[in-house]
C-alpha cells in the first residue's frame, strides 16, 4: 500500500474522557519519536502474518496525531489524528474489531478506507497503561472485508500485552536508574558532611576526654546518616521522610547508646519534611542529647531528654529538646572545646535550614528550641 496523502477533513474521534491523564501517562515512557527498534518491528511483522493481513501497527495516540512506533504496510512513521481509527477504538473496550469499515459509523466517512483500495479491515487490542488508561494499540488492517478467528484474536491480545510489558520494563529501568543516581548523590553528600565534621574535629579536639567527644560526636552523625538513608530507601515520598517517624528513630539511636538512668523519647507530629531538614535535625537533636547526658544528668542520676516537634498555626516548623536535670547545668563551654564545637554545629544545622535556634534554662532543667518558618 503507498503512504497516502493526508487529508484532515473527515470525521476525528472525541477526546479520551480522561485525555489530560492519558497524555502524561504516554508521555511518561518517552517512547514518542525515537527511531525503529527490532524488539516492536519483530511484534508488527508477526502480528501481520498470524493474522494473514498486509498491515500491522504499534501505534500511540498523541494529542493531535498518532504515532507508529513500528508497522509494516503503511510506510509513514505518523498521521493526523482525524484519520485515526485508534483514536476511535481508545474510547471502547480492550478489543475492537470492523470487519468492513464501509458499514461502522466510526470508519464510513474515513478517507483511508472509502477508495476501491482503502482500508476495509481493522482489528485492535489496546495498549493499556498500568494506571487504566490507553496509550494507544496494537492492531492489524487489510483492503478487503475480514475476520479474525480465535485464535488470531487471542494472539493479537497477548502481543499487545508484550508490548506494554516491554513498555513498563524501560520505564522501570529508567526510574530505577534516575533513583540509583540521585541515592548516590545523596550518599556522597552525606559521605562529605561526615568528613567534613572529621576534620573540624581533627582541628580542635585535644587528647583524653576531648577525644573521646569528638568520636562519639562522629560516630552519632554517621549513624544518624544511616537511619536518614534507610528510611529514604523505604519511605513513599519524594526526597522526603515523615518527622515522627524519623525523629523516633534518631532517640531510638540515642537510647541504644545512653546511660540506663538516662531516658530519651520522642513526641512528634506525623508531617512530611524534606532530607535536608531532616539531616539537619537529627545532627542538632543528637548534640543536645549528648550535652544533656554529659553535663545534666551527673553521677547516675536518673533524667529524661524529651524531643519534640510540631507545627505551628502559621505552618511554621517547632522542634523542642529539653531535660529534666534541675538547674540548667549545661555551662557555656570553651569555643575551642569540642563541646563549644557542637553548639556551634546546631547553630550552623539551623542556619541551614532556614530557622532560629535558641538555647536556655527551661522550667525543669535545659532547653532548646528551633522554629523553621513555613
Amino acid at each position: 500500500m503507498n503512504p497516502p496523502k493526508w487529508n484532515t477533513a473527515c470525521m476525528k474521534a472525541a477526546p479520551h474522557p480522561d485525555q489530560a491523564l492519558r497524555l502524561e501517562t504516554l508521555r511518561k515512557y518517552d517512547i514518542l519519536d525515537t527511531p525503529r527498534e527490532s524488539d516492536f518491528d519483530e511484534i508488527v511483522e508477526l502480528a501481520s502474518t498470524l493474522c494473514n493481513v498486509p498491515i500491522s501497527v504499534v501505534n500511540l495516540i498523541d494529542e493531535d496525531r498518532q504515532w507508529f512506533k513500528a508497522e509494516v504496510g503503511i510506510g509513514a512513521r505518523e498521521t493526523p489524528l482525524a484519520t485515526s481509527i485508534c483514536s476511535h477504538v481508545i474510547l471502547s473496550a480492550d478489543f475492537v474489531e470492523i470487519n468492513d469499515t464501509h458499514k461502522d459509523p466510526r470508519t464510513a466517512d474515513n478517507e483511508l478506507c472509502m477508495p476501491a483500495d482503502g482500508l476495509r479491515f481493522y482489528a485492535g487490542a489496546l495498549l493499556t497503561a498500568p494506571n487504566g488508561l490507553p496509550i494507544g494499540t496494537l492492531c492489524v488492517l487489510d483492503t478487503k472485508p475480514n475476520a479474525l478467528n480465535d485464535f488470531q484474536k487471542k494472539a493479537l491480545r497477548t502481543m499487545a500485552r508484550q508490548v506494554m510489558r516491554e513498555l513498563d520494563l524501560r520505564l522501570a529501568l529508567k526510574t530505577q536508574n534516575i533513583l540509583r543516581d540521585e541515592m548516590d548523590h545523596r550518599v556522597k553528600n552525606s559521605l562529605q558532611s561526615v568528613a567534613s565534621l572529621v576534620r573540624v574535629y581533627q582541628g580542635r579536639v585535644r587528647r583524653g576526654a576531648d577525644m573521646t567527644d569528638a568520636f562519639d560526636a562522629i560516630g552519632r552523625r554517621i549513624e544518624a546518616t544511616a537511619a536518614l538513608h534507610e528510611m529514604l530507601h523505604d519511605s513513599p515520598l519524594d526526597d522526603a521522610v515523615m518527622m515522627d517517624e524519623f525523629l523516633s528513630r534518631i532517640a531510638s539511636l540515642l537510647q541504644d547508646s545512653a546511660p540506663e538512668h538516662v531516658s530519651i523519647t520522642c513526641e512528634a507530629v506525623p508531617v512530611a519534611i524534606s532530607t535536608l531538614v531532616a539531616s539537619s535535625l537529627a545532627v542538632i537533636v543528637s548534640e543536645f542529647a549528648a550535652n544533656s547526658i554529659k553535663h545534666a544528668f551527673v553521677d547516675g542520676e536518673a533524667g529524661q531528654v524529651l524531643i519534640t516537634g510540631a507545627v505551628q498555626e502559621d505552618g511554621a516548623l517547632k522542634v523542642v529538646c529539653e531535660d529534666n536535670g534541675g538547674a540548667p547545668v549545661q555551662s557555656v563551654p570553651d569555643e575551642t572545646s569540642v563541646a563549644g564545637l557542637g553548639k556551634r554545629i546546631m547553630k550552623a544545622s539551623a542556619s541551614q535550614i532556614g530557622a532560629t535556634l535558641e538555647n536556655g534554662p527551661g522550667p525543669n532543667g535545659y532547653r532548646m528550641e528551633l522554629i523553621r518558618p513555613a
